[in-house]
């Protein structure tokens, strides 16, 4: 059985530059990728049956699912596996828990199958499944524009971070169909992750879409600059250390959950990738 880490990652800040005329949204955004995410175990098969084990809660045809039958179909291999899902970040949180997943199934898959695709490749197949998906395949904390296709692997100040979430899962597709998003937010060269006027442009959709979503923000703001993660739920703070962030947790209210954890600038699992984005 071979063991792998899908990170969860936070948007440090998030534009809406423009929209398409295929609807889609024009972004810039840094995103930062966290020592903490789910944990998937891959056992190959040589029937061709691809499964999905654990995290019960999920649809047989998630993200992991439809991530192995793509690599399946374009490599046209006749291997199969068994994916065995630990499920840690939340799902409705802006944390790209399913992108992730389904990432880390397409590294994975491409070693354990010996299908030898490229990173390109990869993030091309990834990209079908969502716009978060090539930002995990390269593994990489990274700036990104576009929809969030266009990356630029960037390396952040070592940080820990506290991430809170309330019992709500807001649906990215209610929050960037809202008539009153920002859509036009100036575009910025590649900055910082706190200098200027950074913000979230689609956390006050979520205030109001979502009462939960405000209050949690109200809430861990008393800690510092809070800021939520892209569609939401999640809202984060910056701290000095693991026992700062511990401290805030040990004063959560019953209706959210949390975590603290440590910016990354690489997967470790995909350390011994030689064939980056």
């Amino acid at each position: 059985m071979s063991s792998w880490l899908a990170p969860a990652k936070l948007n440090l800040f998030l534009h809406v530059v423009g929209q398409r005329d295929d609807g889609l949204h024009e972004l810039q955004t840094l995103f930062q990728l966290l020592d903490y995410g789910d944990t998937l175990d891959f056992d190959a098969r040589r029937d061709g049956v691809i499964r999905r084990l654990g995290a019960p809660q999920l649809p047989d045809d998630d993200l992991s699912v439809r991530a192995a039958r793509a690599l399946q179909a374009a490599s046209g291999t006749t291997l199969g596996a068994d994916i065995h899902l630990t499920k840690r970040i939340p799902v409705g949180a802006g944390l790209g828990g399913g992108s992730s997943d389904a990432a880390t199934v397409l590294v994975a898959l491409n070693r354990i199958w010996n299908t030898g695709f490229s990173r390109a490749e990869l993030t091309q197949l990834g990209l079908a499944l969502g716009a978060d998906v090539p930002l995990f395949v390269g593994g990489c904390s990274a700036w990104g524009e576009g929809v969030g296709e266009r990356l630029l692997p960037a390396i952040l100040p070592e940080q820990q971070y506290c991430v809170i979430w309330p019992q709500v899962s807001v649906s990215t597709g209610i929050i960037f169909a809202d008539r009153e998003l920002t859509r036009n937010s100036p575009r910025i060269r590649i900055p910082g992750p706190f200098e200027g006027d950074r913000r979230n442009d689609l956390e006050p959709v979520a205030r109001r879409q979502f009462p939960e979503v405000g209050q949690c923000l109200d809430w861990l703001g008393k800690f510092g600059p809070t800021r939520m993660s892209g569609s939401g739920s999640a809202a984060f703070v910056a701290v000095v250390d693991n026992h700062a962030g511990q401290q805030i947790l040990d004063q959560l209210p019953a209706v959210y959950s949390g975590l603290v954890a440590r910016g990354i600038n690489q997967n470790p699992a995909f350390a011994d990738e030689s064939d980056g984005v």
